[in-house]
């Protein structure tokens, strides 16, 4: 019988559940949530390249929330907006705009670690680094980083009620209605003037004569806070729990920080931030399992993809040394893991993420020696986000391991 994606077994541990579905269930129909159900590398990557699946199951989830957004586009008004959003993600120029600040936020928030018994790291680092550095990008006051938080909270909560809660609903209602209202001033206040956050970068954006309107780019802003916080928050997470995990590829990585983005490639590849995405069929389409009715709505398991052994050798091991992911275009639509999608709708974000993570990691290296867990290693919880809730961790001195010039040379690196 194919795995119930909605049992709390399934949510604990979806793995073995992955296994069972790309070797005895590569396709079948999911009555609970009335979709087909794509698990193998090579159809999940078929769903997300093919335009026969289009990405029209997001107006009926998103839509409400977010208005409409470049994730619901196919097409040429699809190949507008990525061309004008996509300039200001560009490493260098997002790097040069943003990387001084992001880095603070990092030095300030990880100061004093290694003076402490234990950090309960997502509370204490990696979710004000992340709600900190996307207020940064976005441009918004630092005065006004409070009313950010609150609002990014509740947008959050409201992505994961599966339960339907009609508080947490009606709180994330509020919190678009409020970021909504306030972006759009700061559009106004932006447009023809000069500055360094994203929703200037934007506003002035220009391509074969074409710009954004004010109201696209407060839904892609609405978009990126929605979706690119969390992902950032899951990622990093997952991030430091693999490599305290793996010691021996920590210091591998702290030895020769060339290796960063191989080793978050793995992190990414062995425990993605997104497990599912949903998809539409344009018409009927084969895959391993079977054929697919026009029409029909389909989840892709990016987890289960990442997990193929089809594709990937040793698949359940954490591995930054493999040689089947190719970091060189690891954050780019080439990508060999599925963390970020596939083909058109690759995540715009994927380079922030990237840069992010590495400027977080980088400080959180250069100012602890032994990092070590306080306790037993943290699971990953949730169905369609995943990463450790909790992530409680001992900081030695950085001279337990490593030197005052290489914790310098790792804090200066970027």
């Amino acid at each position: 019988m194919p795995p119930d994606i909605f049992s709390p077994e399934f949510g604990q541990n979806p793995y073995p559940f992955y296994r069972a579905m790309r070797d005895e269930f590569p396709l079948y129909f999911h009555s609970g949530a009335k979709a087909y159900v794509l698990s193998r590398y090579e159809d999940v990557h078929l769903a997300l390249t093919n335009p026969e699946f289009t990405t029209q199951s997001y107006a009926g989830q998103i839509e409400p929330l977010l208005g409409v957004t470049v994730v619901q586009l196919d097409g040429s008004e699809h190949a507008r907006q990525r061309r004008l959003l996509a300039a200001p993600f560009r490493a260098d120029r997002f790097r040069a705009a943003f990387g001084p600040a992001i880095r603070e936020i990092a030095e300030r928030l990880s100061k004093g670690f290694a003076a402490v018994p234990t950090v309960e790291l997502v509370s204490e680092f990696v979710t004000p680094f992340s709600v900190a550095a996307l207020a940064t990008v976005v441009g918004l006051p630092q005065s006004d980083l409070g009313l950010f938080r609150s609002w990014y909270t509740a947008l959050l909560r409201f992505g994961v009620n599966l339960i339907g809660d009609p508080e947490v609903t009606r709180a994330g209602f509020a919190a678009r209605d409020e970021l909504s209202a306030y972006l759009r001033l700061l559009v106004k206040r932006l447009t023809g003037s000069t500055g360094q956050g994203l929703l200037s970068m934007l506003a002035e954006a220009e391509v074969e004569g074409q710009r954004l309107t004010g109201e696209e780019i407060v839904h892609f802003a609405m978009l990126m806070i929605f979706a690119g916080g969390e992902t950032v928050e899951k990622s990093l997470a997952t991030f430091v729990r693999n490599l305290v995990a793996h010691p021996d590829q920590m210091a591998a990585l702290r030895a020769d920080w060339t290796l960063f983005d191989q080793a978050l490639a793995e992190s990414l590849r062995f425990t993605a931030p997104t497990h599912m995405v949903p998809r539409r069929t344009r018409s009927e389409v084969s895959v391993s399992g079977g054929s697919i009715p026009a029409e029909s709505e389909v989840i892709c398991f990016l987890g289960s993809a990442n997990r193929d052994e089809r594709r990937f050798a040793n698949p359940d091991r954490f591995d930054i040394f493999r040689d089947d992911l190719h970091p060189e275009s690891a954050f780019n639509n080439a990508a060999r893991h599925a963390a970020f999608g596939m083909g058109r709708h690759f995540c715009l974000g994927a380079m922030m993420a990237r840069i992010e993570i590495e400027m977080a990691t980088q400080q959180l290296l250069a100012r602890s020696g032994d990092i070590a867990f306080s306790g037993s290693v943290p699971a990953d919880r949730g169905l369609f986000l995943r990463g450790p809730a909790t992530l409680p961790l001992r900081f030695g001195s950085r001279t337990d391991c490593i030197g005052e010039t290489h914790a310098a040379s790792l804090q200066n690196r970027s």
